[in-house]
């Protein structure tokens, strides 16, 4: 083996190796011996299969793990030669160069460790802002949609027609040539008009109805409905309206805000102040994600200077040129397939991103251990749960498919930078 190892910076290095490949060759023997110890072959009683047929049987596998074994000893070497510690290492060494010359194979491997970073003194990078305020008339207004959560619906006492929002208590029955159709009937079904539940037309037709009124109207089913039977189809809908109902609030007194807030003691004052505290917060959380949190990013990048790995580098600018071919047109795609030229020029257009959105990540990551900043799995499920509830989505599914995706570390440094940023900030003292 001849080696060569160079440190192009502090995170990289460049290693040139030749390897024999008669070393080679040894090694793929000796795993075919090891092998014919254990391998079963009709014909041959086991730890009696001749080498020979071992390597006919799985010689293009042996010559890859024997190849892959000689890798190994290269950069075990080079990590000694260099001084570098496993721990360091950081992603797969990547090749450079990999040419089998007839005797021997020779290799560019570039060794990627992680940036060494001084933080210093970093409390300039959380930019300067006035922590907002909620006005009088926003403070009500969130009172009344906490009264608007603890509505009931109640019947209405006077002889009036149903309107929009209005709860209509019907009995339908769906008409398709002539006869009923299956799932399109029901009795007494609750219906808050307006909510778009229904198929378009439907709630619509209803408005104007009284108590005991009775009506058929017609719609026509989406092209692209679930049931195949009703695509695009139009039917007729027998009406009977039983009653209408309307979403009563209760009153702003101390017992909504015993209800509100789950205490048995709770007052008025005290919901005016939680009603102030989420329209703040939700303030300040605006602020954050849309000036404060590009701002400190921005600080981050350009306070700090030092080598970043360039496999990582790599990756983020694969991932970025991914996302933006997904928003190119068909025919850009297949210029950029046939272009080498384009694919780099494609490339070159994400790699100052990619740059500043990793150095950024090693940022972060080393800051949040200087602040003590964790994330728990019970913080990332919580997280992921709530997103769930939100899209309407099931919590498990949802977890599983970020575990097979393994987003879950994205998750969890998105988590550890929001933490990390809104403690610089001082946003919740």
């Amino acid at each position: 083996m001849i080696l060569n190892v160079e440190k192009l910076d502090e995170s990289n290095y460049k290693v040139s190796a030749t390897i024999d490949n008669k070393d080679i060759d040894s090694k793929l023997d000796k795993l075919a011996k090891e092998a014919s110890k254990s391998v079963k072959v009709d014909g041959f009683r086991k730890g009696k299969v001749p080498v020979a047929v071992v390597k006919k049987m799985y010689g293009e596998k042996l010559a890859q793990d024997a190849e892959g074994e000689a890798i190994r000893e290269v950069l075990e070497a080079a990590y000694k030669e260099a001084g570098i510690e496993m721990a360091d290492v950081i992603g797969n060494p990547t090749f450079e160069k990999f040419e089998d010359k007839g005797d021997k194979k020779e290799m560019e491997i570039i060794i990627s460790t992680k940036p060494k970073i001084d933080l210093g003194d970093y409390s300039d990078i959380a930019p300067e802002f006035e922590k907002p305020e909620a006005t009088e008339d926003e403070i009500n207004e969130e009172i009344d949609n906490i009264a608007n959560n603890f509505a009931k619906a109640k019947s209405i006492t006077d002889d009036r027609e149903l309107k929009d929002g209005d709860i209509a208590v019907f009995d339908f029955k769906g008409i398709l040539d002539g006869e009923a159709f299956q799932g399109g009937s029901a009795e007494n079904f609750e219906l808050k008009i307006g909510s778009g539940q229904f198929i378009p037309g439907f709630e619509e037709q209803m408005i104007g109805m009284k108590k005991g009124e009775e009506k058929t109207i017609k719609v026509t089913f989406p092209d692209d409905y679930q049931a195949e039977n009703l695509k695009g189809k139009e039917v007729d809908f027998e009406l009977k309206l039983h009653d209408i109902k309307e979403n009563v609030k209760p009153e702003i007194d101390d017992d909504l805000a015993k209800k509100a807030l789950g205490k048995d003691d709770a007052t008025v004052e005290e919901l005016k102040k939680h009603a102030k505290e989420i329209i703040e917060n939700n303030k300040v959380r605006k602020i954050y994600e849309d000036e404060l949190k590009p701002k400190i990013l921005e600080n981050l990048v350009e306070k700090y200077n030092f080598d970043l790995p360039k496999n990582i580098v790599e990756q983020e600018i694969d991932n970025l040129t991914n996302q933006k071919a997904q928003t190119l047109s068909k025919e850009e795609i297949e210029e950029i397939k046939a272009s080498e030229d384009k694919l780099k020029e494609l490339r070159d257009s994400v790699r100052e991103d990619a740059i500043n959105a990793v150095k950024a990540t090693f940022i972060v990551d080393e800051m949040a251990k200087a602040e003590n900043i964790e994330v728990s799995d019970g913080e990332i499920s919580q997280v992921l749960y709530y997103e769930a509830l939100m899209n309407g989505q099931d919590p498990q599914k949802l977890m599983e498919y970020y575990q097979a995706n393994n987003l879950i570390p994205v998750v969890k440094m998105g988590m550890i930078e929001d933490k990390l940023f809104a403690k610089l900030l001082k946003l919740y003292d």
